[in-house]
């Protein structure tokens, strides 16, 4: 009767998660895994909502991006780092509740009180999602000499397990060594836009390294997305999927 009621509560939960992106003029896909679907409900620019075993996890959610009073509470926030394109401390208290668990960086700690601080490499299981802390940072791109736009050890990409799924969610990062030597992951998000993140052809090299079994290109701005396809497009195990993630 439990496992009854569990699932019509998912069933009831995704329908909803569809109506409201539908009203907002936003897309889910759907992701089979072993315990059931996950969906992913693209917010925008590096905002993602994620629902999964009847929890709701966001991405940096911003409201820039998402009209978030008509989405749904959050059982899990990740937060990937201290920019305002990312965090957005309003939006985090419209959408948690007292059971809400965030994730964040160390140097957000200050500004969010009881957020679950994961360092570069760290791992740990919050809301009974097994989540693994990836470096994000830049190589090349630097704000002034010596300056990156994202710096080494200060913001974090996340992988995150969905049944026998591993989605990657990388945060603003160039192609590091990091990224490079991952391994059996399912989902990658990869952020694409000059100056701040990826080229087409870094995004492209670091696909072709750990090789995601579905490759989302987001927080893209203006970059030419069918550069990317074209780049890819004889790497036949790797999908790219273009999703409206300006």
């Amino acid at each position: 009767m439990t496992k009854i009621l569990f699932l019509c509560m998912s069933l009831i939960l995704f329908s909803a998660t569809e109506v409201m992106a539908a009203d907002q003029n936003i897309t889910t896909d759907k992701i089979k895994t072993t315990q059931g679907d996950l969906a992913i409900t693209f917010l925008g620019h590096g905002s993602i909502m994620l629902s999964f075993g009847g929890k709701i996890i966001y991405i940096d959610p911003v409201s820039q991006y998402a009209d978030y009073s008509n989405l749904p509470k959050a059982d899990l926030i990740l937060v990937t780092h201290e920019h305002g394109d990312h965090l957005d401390l309003k939006t985090i208290d419209t959408v948690k509740t007292g059971k809400t668990s965030l994730v964040i960086t160390q140097t957000i700690a200050g500004q969010i009180a009881g957020g679950i601080v994961l360092k570069n490499g760290d791992e740990k299981t919050v809301q009974g999602f097994r989540i693994v802390a990836v470096p994000a940072y830049n190589l090349v791109n630097m704000r002034s000499p010596g300056v990156p736009y994202h710096a080494k050890g200060t913001g974090n990409g996340y992988i995150i397990t969905f049944g026998n799924k591993r989605l990657y969610i990388a945060g603003d990062t160039e192609n590091t060594p990091e990224m490079k030597s991952l391994r059996s992951i399912d989902i990658a998000f990869l952020p694409m836009n000059l100056p701040y993140t990826m080229t087409p052809e870094m995004v492209a090299d670091a696909a072709k390294s750990f090789r995601p079994g579905i490759l989302y290109p987001y927080h893209y701005g203006n970059t030419d997305t069918s550069k990317l396809i074209e780049l890819l497009r004889d790497e036949k195990d790797i999908e790219v999927r273009i999703r409206k993630m300006m």
